[in-house]
C-alpha cells in the first residue's frame, strides 16, 4: 500500500491532488484574496459614508485562502478607529485625536502594553478620568480593555477582543474586533525581527521592510498570565503576518490547511482546545524561516507536515511558542494543565509515528476517504453532482454578493439619516467610489433622487438624472433597470418603461439568477447547480449576470415609486417601532424583490396601454412568483402589491386573503395593516 522508501513522496503528491480538488489551489486562493480585498474596501467605504472614521481589514483564513468548506472558517474583521493614535513617544502626538502613549514596564506581559491617555489639544497627560479608564498607582490614566461589552445587548457574543456574529442562512459567521487602535509607528518590541535571519532566507530583507510598513495596532484583550488583565492591550502585527501569508507558495498553504484539519480532527475532539490555528500558523512561520525554500514543494508535502508537527510537539512540551514577530510574547504561556498537556503530546506523537494511517483518518472534508480513493483502497464515491471547486466558488461569490448588499444598505442608511441628496447638485466624495460593484448602485440612487425632485416640480426627468440612471443599469441583473423603468412609468413614458422591462425579463433566467438581499436574511438555501458552475468558470464580473438584488427606494425617491409601493414607506405604527432593530432602517423605505416588481410594473404598464392579454400574463406571473419562488426576501411586500392588483381587478375577497397572508409573513412593521383598514372601510361604505 505504501511501498518504501518512496511512500512519502507518492502520498504527498496524492495529498496535493486531493487538496487541489478541495479548492486549495492557486486559482481558488487568488479568487478568495481578490474578493476579500474588495469586501474590505466596500466595508470601509460604508463606514466612511456613515461618517465613522473607521477602516476595515479582513484577517485570517478567508482572505489568506487557507481554508476549505469542511474547516468552516469564520471571517475575521478588525476595524481601526482612526480617531485614536497610539504613540511610542511624544513626537508622534497628533492634535485633535485621542492619543494614547504605549506603556511597557515590569507590570506588562511581553507583547502587551498599557495605554496612557494624553490630551487631544496639547501633548500632556490627561487629568480627567473618562469612562472605561482608571488611574494607575503611578497616577497614569489608563484605558481599560472592556470597551466592547455593550455589543452584547444586540445578541453578539464576545470572544477575547472580538465580537462574534453568527451567519444567517448560509452566510459566514463573523468575528469582528470593533475597537482596534492603530499605532503611529512599528512597535519597538517587534524591531528585532527586522534584522533576524533564518536558515532558509525567508522572509527576505525586502519582505521584512515591506511588512514593517503595514500598520500595527492594539486590541482590547489582556494576557492570561497578566497581573492587570483588564488594563492590558495586545500588540498585533496581523497585517504584517497577512502579507507574509500572501507570499506563501501553494505547498506551504496546503501544509497549513492540513495542519488545521489535524487540529480539528484529532486535537479539539479530544477536549483539548488550548491550541489555536494562530499558534499553528506561528509554528509554520518558524519552520519555513528555518528550512531551505527548496524543501517546500508538493512531492515533499508530507515531510514538511511532519516537521511542523514535531516543532509543535516541542512547543507544547516546553509550553513555549514565540510569537513570530514579537519573540518575547510566549503564545502558550498559561495555556495548559498537566492532564491536557500530556493528552495533547500523546495525540501529536501518535500522528507523527503513524503518519500514513493518520492521514487516512482525517474526516474534515472527507480528506482521509478521498486519499483512500486515490490509493485504490475504497471504491470511488460520488459526493455531489457538483465538484468541490464549484461549491467553493459558489460560496465565495454568494457571500461576496451578500457583502455588496450589506455595504449598500449602510450607504443608503447614511443617506436617509443625513438627507445628503436634498442638494442634488452635490455628491459626497466617499460615496462616489471607484469600487466597480458599488458604483452603479450609487449612480442609480442619485439619479432616482434627482428624478424624484424634478418629477415633483414639473413631471419630467433632467438629463443629468437620466445619465446617472443609465450608468446604473448594469449594477446586477435587474435592480438598476427596474428603477429606471419605474422612473419612466412615473412620468407616463409607458413605451420606454415597457422596453426596459422586456430586456430585464430576458436577462432574468431563473436557472442562472439568484436573488440576494441583506435586509432580512442571508444567502438563499436553494441555488441551482447551473449558477455554481457559472461561478466556477467565470471571474467576479459574473456577479452582475447571476445576482438580482432587491430594489430600494428611499423617501427621497418617493415620486419615482408606484403608488401601490409607496405604502411600504409608512409600514410601521408607533407600537411597531418598538420592535425594530437599529439594522431595520430599510423599513423606512420601499423595498421589493426584483422579480415580482418586474411583473407588477408590467401589469401596471400593460393596463395603461390596454394590452389585456399581456396584462393578464403579467398578473399570472406575479401570482406564480409570489407563491412558488422560494428565495423571496420581501414576500409580505409582494403580497401587498398583489392584493392591490386584486382590488384593481375588482376581486376584493382575493385582496383580503393576500393582505391576511402578508400579515402572517410579517405580523409587525407591515403595510398590510393599512391595506386591510382601507379595504374594509371601502367595502363597508359600499
Amino acid at each position: 500500500m505504501f511501498p518504501a522508501p518512496h511512500y512519502r513522496e507518492q502520498l504527498s503528491l496524492m495529498l496535493s491532488d486531493v487538496l487541489d480538488d478541495l479548492g486549495v489551489n492557486k486559482r481558488i486562493v487568488m479568487k478568495r484574496r481578490k474578493l476579500m480585498k474588495m469586501e474590505e474596501t466596500m466595508e470601509t467605504i460604508a463606514f466612511r459614508s456613515a461618517r465613522t472614521n473607521l477602516t476595515s481589514y479582513i484577517l485570517g483564513s478567508q482572505i489568506e485562502g487557507t481554508t476549505t468548506m469542511g474547516l468552516e472558517s469564520d471571517i475575521d474583521r478588525v476595524n481601526f478607529d482612526n480617531n485614536v493614535n497610539v504613540i511610542q513617544d511624544l513626537s508622534e502626538w497628533e492634535l485633535g485625536k485621542k492619543n494614547y502613549l504605549m506603556v511597557q514596564d515590569e507590570n506588562t506581559t511581553p507583547g502587551y502594553c498599557f495605554l496612557h491617555l494624553f490630551r487631544s489639544d496639547e501633548p500632556l497627560p490627561a487629568t480627567e478620568i473618562p469612562n472605561n479608564h482608571q488611574r494607575s498607582e503611578r497616577s497614569k490614566i489608563l484605558c481599560k480593555n472592556t470597551t466592547q461589552n455593550p455589543f452584547e445587548v444586540f445578541g453578539l457574543k464576545q470572544h477575547g477582543p472580538s465580537i462574534t456574529k453568527q451567519g444567517q442562512h448560509n452566510a459566514r459567521d463573523e468575528d469582528t474586533v470593533h475597537h482596534a487602535y492603530p499605532c503611529k509607528s512599528w512597535p519597538q518590541p517587534a524591531s528585532a525581527w527586522l534584522e533576524r535571519q533564518g536558515t532558509g532566507g525567508w522572509p527576505t530583507n525586502e519582505m521584512r521592510r515591506f511588512a514593517a510598513r503595514k500598520r500595527c495596532f492594539v486590541v482590547p484583550v489582556g494576557s492570561k498570565v497578566s497581573v492587570y488583565p483588564e488594563l492590558e492591550w495586545r500588540l498585533s502585527t496581523s497585517l504584517a503576518e497577512r502579507y507574509l501569508m500572501f507570499n506563501f507558495n501553494i505547498t506551504q498553504i496546503r501544509c497549513f490547511v492540513v495542519l488545521k484539519m489535524i487540529l480539528k480532527s484529532f486535537l479539539i475532539p479530544q477536549g483539548v482546545i488550548n491550541i489555536s490555528s494562530f499558534m499553528i500558523k506561528t509554528v509554520l512561520f518558524h519552520c519555513i524561516e528555518n528550512t531551505e525554500s527548496s524543501l517546500w514543494v508538493d512531492n515533499n508535502l508530507l515531510t514538511c507536515l511532519i516537521f511542523c508537527l514535531q516543532e509543535l510537539h516541542n512547543c507544547v512540551k516546553n509550553e513555549h511558542c514565540s510569537h513570530f514577530i514579537i519573540s518575547e510574547n510566549n503564545l502558550m504561556a498559561g495555556q495548559f494543565r498537566f492532564e491536557t498537556k500530556n493528552e495533547l503530546l500523546g495525540n501529536i506523537s501518535d500522528f507523527i509515528q503513524n503518519d500514513r494511517h493518520s492521514l487516512l483518518r482525517i474526516d474534515t472534508d472527507d480528506l482521509g476517504y478521498r486519499l483512500k480513493i486515490k490509493l485504490n483502497i475504497v471504491p470511488k464515491k460520488v459526493y455531489s453532482s457538483l465538484t468541490s471547486l464549484e461549491i467553493t466558488s459558489l460560496e465565495l461569490y454568494m457571500n461576496f454578493a451578500f457583502t455588496i448588499s450589506k455595504s449598500l444598505l449602510v450607504i443608503l442608511m447614511s443617506v436617509q439619516y443625513t438627507n445628503m441628496m436634498h442638494n442634488t447638485g452635490e455628491r459626497h466624495n466617499d460615496l462616489h467610489t471607484k469600487v466597480k460593484f458599488l458604483e452603479p448602485f450609487i449612480y442609480t440612487t442619485y439619479g432616482s433622487a434627482l428624478a424624484s425632485s424634478s418629477i415633483g416640480k414639473n413631471n419630467e426627468i433632467l438629463p443629468e438624472a437620466f445619465n446617472m440612471l443609465s450608468n446604473g443599469v448594469n449594477s446586477d441583473v435587474s435592480s438598476g433597470r427596474l428603477k429606471l423603468a419605474s422612473v419612466f412609468y412615473s412620468i407616463g413614458e409607458m413605451e420606454k418603461a415597457e422596453e426596459i422591462l422586456r430586456q430585464t425579463e430576458q436577462k432574468y433566467n431563473s436557472l442562472y439568477v439568484i436573488p440576494i438581499c441583506s435586509c432580512v436574511s442571508g444567502i438563499p438555501e436553494t441555488i441551482s447547480e447551473d449558477i455554481a458552475r457559472v461561478c466556477n468558470e467565470h471571474n467576479d464580473d459574473c456577479i452582475k449576470h447571476i445576482v438580482a438584488f432587491c430594489v430600494h427606494f428611499l423617501r427621497l425617491e418617493i415620486n419615482c415609486v408606484p403608488r401601490e409601493l409607496q405604502y411600504e414607506v409608512f409600514r410601521s405604527t408607533k407600537n411597531d417601532m418598538i420592535h425594530r432593530l437599529p439594522s431595520d432602517i430599510w423599513m423606512e423605505w420601499a423595498v421589493v424583490d426584483s422579480l415580482p416588481f418586474l411583473y407588477f410594473l408590467q401589469y401596471k404598464i400593460y393596463s395603461h396601454l390596454q394590452r389585456q392579454q399581456e396584462k393578464q400574463q403579467a398578473l399570472n406571473n406575479l401570482m406564480r412568483t409570489t407563491f412558488t419562488e422560494k428565495n423571496l426576501k420581501h414576500r409580505e411586500t409582494t403580497l401587498n402589491i398583489l392584493g392591490q392588483c386584486m382590488e384593481q381587478e375588482n376581486r376584493p375577497n382575493d385582496a383580503l386573503h393576500y393582505y391576511i397572508y402578508s400579515l402572517k409573513e410579517r405580523p409587525r412593521n407591515n403595510a398590510a395593516k393599512i391595506h386591510l383598514c382601507r379595504l374594509l372601510c371601502k367595502c363597508y361604505m359600499v
